[in-house]
This record gives C-alpha cells, structure tokens and sequence, in this order.
C-alpha cells in the first residue's frame, strides 16, 4: 500500500482528521453493508442487544442505556425501537421487555453476514497484533485529552 507521507511525515500528521477519515470509511462501509436489508445502525443494534435474550426478553430502558452512547445516539433510540415494533422484528411485553420475533432473528442473521463481510474488508491486510495497537494507541489519545469511550 502506498501510504500519504512518509514515516517521518506520518509523525506530524493531525490525528483529528485520519481518526475522523478512518471513522468516516469505517461507518459507511458498515452502513452501505446494512442498508442492503433495509437496516440503519440504529436498529442493528438494537437486534444485536436481543438476539441471544431467553423468551423473557430484554427490558426496553436497559437496552437504551447500553446503546446510548453509540456514535452519540441518544434518545433517537426510542423512536428506532418503535419501528423495530412496528415491522414486526421485535415485540414488547406490557412491562417493557424487548424480544426478537422470528423475522427479527431472521434479518438479524442476513446482517450479520454483510456486517462481517465489511468487517472483513475493513481488516484485510491487517494483522491482530496491528488492529489491537492501533486501537490501543487511539484510546490512549482519549484517554489523555480527558476524553470518554465506551464499548460492549
């Protein structure tokens, strides 16, 4: 691969914008994987927060509150799990338990196949030692700008 700068180049060159480049790739990657069955972020993982639940299901507020801090989106979740409801992919219990319908698994698993293909192409030529540095490296950034990350 050829890459923009040199080693000393690459040095001096602003994290702000290869993280936010990288970050933007990534997404769109993902997204253009999910919207080939009709999915956003969003709901993708919403499904993935139930798809391994028992028939009790998963409370709904407990599904927001590990969710909310995904990509900053925030109290937009409660509308996408209504729609989830709505389609038919996800039921909810009077007292708020969320539980995957069979086409809900369904969909779930034809995603997961196009996400882990994307994943896949998001890795190619990348070796775990890499992938694991350069995250390492990234968190440490957060880490000493005050910053907070979080991720299941």
């Amino acid at each position: 691969m050829d890459y923009s700068h040199d080693d000393a180049g690459l040095a001096r060159q602003p994290i702000g914008y290869w993280s936010w480049a990288a970050h933007r790739a990534a997404v769109t990657h993902i997204r253009t994987a999910l919207a080939e069955v009709g999915l956003t972020q969003p709901p993708w993982w919403v499904l993935n927060q139930l798809v391994d639940e028992d028939e009790r299901g998963r409370p709904r507020a407990e599904v927001v509150a590990t969710l909310r801090g995904y990509l900053d989106v925030g109290d937009a979740l409660e509308p996408e799990i209504d729609t989830l409801v709505a389609r038919g992919l996800v039921t909810e219990t009077p007292d708020t338990r969320l539980r995957l319908t069979e086409e809900g698994h369904a969909l779930r698993g034809e995603a997961a196949e196009r996400v882990g293909r994307a994943l896949a192409d998001i890795h190619a030529g990348i070796t775990d030692e890499e992938y694991v540095a350069a995250l390492k490296v990234l968190q440490r950034m957060i880490h000493n700008v005050g910053g907070t990350a979080w991720h299941h």
